[in-house]
C-alpha cells in the first residue's frame, strides 16, 4: 500500500493512506476501532485515558494550542443532564486546508477519537460542524457515519457496553467567523454566527447553554492512535510540551504544496526541504508560519526555527497556529500580501464588536491607498495606532488576527512600505 504523501517524517494520522482506502473496512484493517472496543470492553477507565491524554502532551490542533488532556477534565462528567461534545472542522483560515485531507482521507479516524471522547466525558451526542465550501468532505463524512452506524459504533448501546453516542455532522455556510469556537456554537443552534462573550465558558455553558467541550479535527483524530501507542511513546514523538506529530499545510511559493506531517520540534529548514525547497529557486524572503493571522517572521529568523509552539512563539515572535505555513519568496511585495490579508478580515468580520467593525476597514482602506500610489508618511504610523486599539478589545480574537498581520509586517518590512510611499511603487 503506498502512502498518500510520501513527503512525510514519521506520520500517524496520514500514514498507509493512499486517497481510496478511506472506508471502514480499510480502517479496521489499519486497527481502527479496536481501542474503542478495548476501552468499552472496561479495560481502560475514563480518568486512565485523560491521564494518558495529559502524558501525551498533545495541544489543541486548531490554533489555540490548549492542552487536550486538560480540557477534557474541565468536563463535569458526573453531572446529570444533557452534555455536548463538537468538532471544530470549520477550517476558514486563508492557507488552512488539513482538515478537509482528514475528513476526505481518514475519517473514521475523527469518529473514533470523538466517541472515545464522548465515552471519557460522559458525553452521549456529539456534532461535526464542517465549513460550508466544502461540499464533497461533507458528503465523505456523512458516508462514513453511516458505516460507523451500520457496524454498530454509533448509536445506543454500543457493543452492548451500555455506553450510547450519536454523532451527526453539520454543514455551514462558509463563515471565517464560525471558526471561533462560541461563533460556532450559536451557529449550530441555528442562529446569527457571532462570539459571545466569555466567561461563562463552553464547559459550563456551550451548545443549547449546555456543558460542551469543543476540539479541532486533528486533535480528535489523534486520540485513536494516541491510546494505541501510549502517551508516553506519543510525546517522544514531539518534544516536551510539543508532543506528537503535526500536520502543516504548507503553500505559497514552493515547488510542491500540500500537507506534511511531521513531528513537533522538527526545524523549519527541513519542512522546506520535505515542499521541494523554492519554487524556481527563487530565495525566500518571508514566511507566515500559522494561518493568515500570524505576524510574518522573515527568512533569516525562519530558518532557524524549529516547527512547534514554543520556537514560533518565542523565537520568532508569531504564532503555530493551525499549522498552515505560507512561504514568501523574495518577488513578494509586502505591501500587496498585507492588502490581500487585510481585506479579508474586513470582509470577515461579523461587525458585532466596534473596534473589529471599523478598524479593519481602515486598515484595508489605508493599505490600499499605500498599494496604488497615494499613501502618506503618517500612514505607518497610523496603521500601528489603529492595530493597537484593535487588538485585545474585541470579543473574540478575530480583531488580534486583523490587527497582528498589520504589526509584524511593519515591523520587519517598515522601509519597504517607506518606499511604498515615497516612489509610488513597489521595491520588489
Amino acid at each position: 500500500m503506498t502512502c498518500l504523501h510520501q513527503r512525510h517524517i514519521n506520520p500517524v494520522l496520514l500514514a498507509n493512506l493512499d486517497g481510496n482506502n478511506w472506508d471502514i473496512d480499510s480502517y479496521e484493517k489499519r486497527g481502527g476501532y479496536a481501542q474503542l472496543r478495548k476501552i468499552l470492553e472496561n479495560q481502560v477507565s475514563q480518568d486512565e485515558i485523560i491521564a494518558i491524554m495529559k502524558t501525551s502532551g498533545l495541544r489543541g490542533r486548531g490554533g489555540a494550542g490548549f492542552p487536550t488532556g486538560l480540557k477534557w477534565s474541565f468536563m463535569p462528567r458526573n453531572l446529570p443532564g444533557q452534555k455536548y461534545l463538537v468538532c471544530n472542522s470549520d477550517e476558514g483560515e486563508p492557507g488552512t486546508f488539513k482538515d478537509r485531507d482528514l475528513i476526505r482521507y481518514n475519517p473514521h479516524s475523527i469518529i473514533e477519537g470523538m466517541i472515545i471522547a464522548g465515552y471519557t466525558m460522559g458525553i452521549d451526542i456529539g456534532y461535526n460542524y464542517i465549513h460550508g465550501e466544502i461540499w464533497a468532505e461533507y458528503k465523505r463524512f456523512e458516508e462514513a457515519l453511516e458505516q460507523a452506524r451500520d457496524k454498530g459504533y454509533l448509536g445506543k448501546s454500543i457493543m452492548n457496553s451500555g455506553f450510547s453516542f450519536d454523532l451527526y455532522a453539520h454543514h455551514g455556510y462558509g463563515a471565517y467567523i464560525c471558526g471561533e469556537e462560541t461563533a460556532l456554537l450559536e451557529s449550530l443552534e441555528g442562529k446569527k454566527g457571532q462570539p459571545r462573550f466569555k466567561p461563562p465558558f463552553p464547559a459550563s455553558f456551550g451548545l443549547y447553554g449546555k456543558p460542551t467541550t469543543i476540539n479541532n479535527t486533528e486533535t480528535f483524530a489523534c486520540v485513536p492512535f494516541i491510546l494505541a501507542m501510549g502517551g508516553e511513546e506519543y510525546l517522544n514523538l514531539g518534544k516536551p510540551n510539543n508532543g506528537g506529530t503535526k500536520i502543516f499545510s504548507v503553500s505559497g511559493d514552493v515547488k510542491y504544496p500540500g500537507n506534511y506531517e511531521i513531528p513537533m520540534g522538527t526545524p523549519f529548514s527541513k519542512l522546506l526541504e520535505l515542499a521541494g525547497g523554492m519554487r524556481d529557486e527563487i530565495p525566500l524572503k518571508a514566511v507566515i508560519p500559522g494561518g493568515s493571522s500570524a505576524p510574518v517572521v522573515p527568512s533569516e529568523i525562519m530558518m532557524s526555527l524549529t516547527m512547534d509552539y514554543d520556537s514560533i512563539a518565542k523565537d520568532g515572535g508569531s504564532m503555530l497556529g493551525s499549522g498552515a505555513v505560507i512561504v514568501m519568496n523574495n518577488t513578494r511585495c509586502m505591501v500587496k500580501s498585507l492588502l490581500r490579508l487585510s481585506y479579508f478580515y474586513y470582509e470577515e468580520s461579523c461587525g458585532q464588536c466596534t473596534p473589529c467593525r471599523e478598524g479593519t476597514g481602515w486598515l484595508w482602506r489605508i493599505i490600499d491607498r499605500i498599494e496604488h500610489g497615494e499613501g502618506r508618511p503618517q500612514d505607518l504610523d497610523l496603521l500601528n495606532d489603529i492595530a493597537g486599539n484593535i487588538q485585545g478589545r474585541t470579543i473574540c480574537a478575530l480583531g488580534d488576527a486583523a490587527a497582528m498581520p498589520v504589526r509584524g509586517m511593519l515591523k520587519h518590512y517598515w522601509k519597504e512600505f517607506e518606499y511604498h510611499i515615497h516612489n509610488k511603487k513597489c521595491l520588489v
